[in-house]
């Protein structure tokens, strides 16, 4: 786990070094420097100067880079281990079964939204069976087709302006519900919080904001679709050929757009929902490893749904119970990204700021026990004055 933590920061922060990697030392010899060794070369052509650094300083090369490996795993640790401790801290299993509880009312009016987005360009038919398609990749057949009964029940019906209008509202309401959840809980996380008195203001932006994600995924969807819509009818002619061939590639393939799309998901929801500023290479780095671990745990949740018979004991509820269950570990899985990105932000000396209509907070704890209350008040304040 944290050699693989590791390796994803690796990856990240080499496309973000403004010097000292060793693509920039070939490239302009005689400028950069490459683990504190010059090159004094610059008159002479690339390939001799490649030989001079093969002959000279590959091995301090290589001896540059294991030490550099070998802090680079401890600073992995130190943020797993501050991710895990800011999960228990933060009480995200609470927050986990509350962004589960809004999640299943929130699901159908959400997909009634998505598919008609999606529609529009693909068909509402072909939309429906594509989404119902990666349900079940998720979910069990009966729990998706329970909520394909529900979509169906959830779609706007009415003779009147007024009926329509209604459910309208009503649907927008229910579908940004979730989303305004999400951005409550990753602000606890990342210790910011609205300003006060902004009330009405404040909610009908949020509402706004959860709509403008609710697009965004729709259209990082609707292009996942058409993919694989593509893949589908080219897979079907290359598998006339090469059967055996096709069917690996194309399911490697495919489980590498599902990482992309979910990673785009996630940037996303990292980037737009909090009420902070945060730099993008930060927000991909947690994004990817949050996307990793909701792969990684989709086949975990599945495999223990389907071994423990979680959900049996309910009878006709078990649909509903599989969903709650789901829901509640893709929600801990989220929320442990969001724990993540806020550790590697500080471990690399870079901060999460609020935005212009947010505040910074700060958790302080005092203990009374030992002291007055007059003191734990006198400490409290000197505390707030240097926030």
């Amino acid at each position: 786990m944290i050699q693989c933590i590791g390796s994803v920061i690796t990856c990240t922060n080499f496309f973000y070094r403004k010097q000292g990697n060793l693509i920039n030392y070939f490239l302009y010899p005689g400028v950069c420097e490459y683990s504190g060794i010059s090159s004094s070369i610059s008159s002479q052509p690339l390939a001799s100067s490649i030989v001079e650094i093969k002959g000279q300083h590959f091995s301090n090369i290589l001896f540059m880079e294991k030490r550099a490996k070998k802090k680079l795993m401890p600073k992995a640790f130190q943020i797993l281990k501050a991710s895990i401790n800011g999960f228990m801290e933060h009480n995200v299993t609470k927050m986990s079964g509350s962004l589960a509880y809004y999640t299943v009312f929130s699901m159908a009016p959400l997909l009634v939204l998505v598919i008609a987005l999606c529609g529009f360009f693909l068909g509402r038919e072909a939309a429906e069976n594509q989404i119902y398609g990666q349900l079940s990749t998720f979910l069990d057949k009966n729990t998706a087709l329970q909520i394909q009964e529900v979509i169906k029940n959830a779609n706007i019906n009415g003779s009147s302006t007024t009926a329509i209008v209604i459910g309208a509202v009503t649907l927008l309401i229910g579908a940004t519900t979730v989303f305004a959840d999400i951005q409550d809980s990753i602000n606890h996380i990342w210790g910011i919080k609205p300003k006060p008195k902004k009330g009405w203001l404040k909610m009908l932006q949020n509402r706004f904001l959860s709509f403008s994600v609710i697009i965004s995924l729709s259209f990082i969807l609707l292009v996942s679709l058409l993919i694989t819509t593509f893949l589908d009818s080219f897979s079907d002619r290359l598998s006339v050929r090469y059967e055996n061939v096709s069917i690996v590639f194309f399911y490697i393939l495919n489980q590498v757009i599902t990482l992309a799309v979910i990673w785009f998901i996630f940037a996303v929801i990292f980037k737009v929902l909090p009420d902070a500023r945060i730099r993008w290479k930060d927000v991909l780095t947690g994004a990817f490893v949050t996307a990793i671990l909701f792969i990684l745990g989709k086949f975990a949740i599945s495999f223990y749904i389907g071994r423990s018979g979680a959900g049996d004991a309910f009878g006709s509820a078990r649909s509903l119970v599989i969903l709650l269950l789901w829901t509640y570990y893709s929600a801990m899985i989220l929320y442990f990204g969001a724990e993540f990105t806020k550790a590697y932000v500080i471990a690399y000396g870079s901060e999460i700021r609020p935005n212009t209509y947010a505040v910074t907070t700060k958790e302080v704890e005092i203990e009374t026990g030992k002291a007055s209350v007059q003191e734990s008040d006198e400490k409290a304040k000197q505390v707030l004055k240097g926030l």
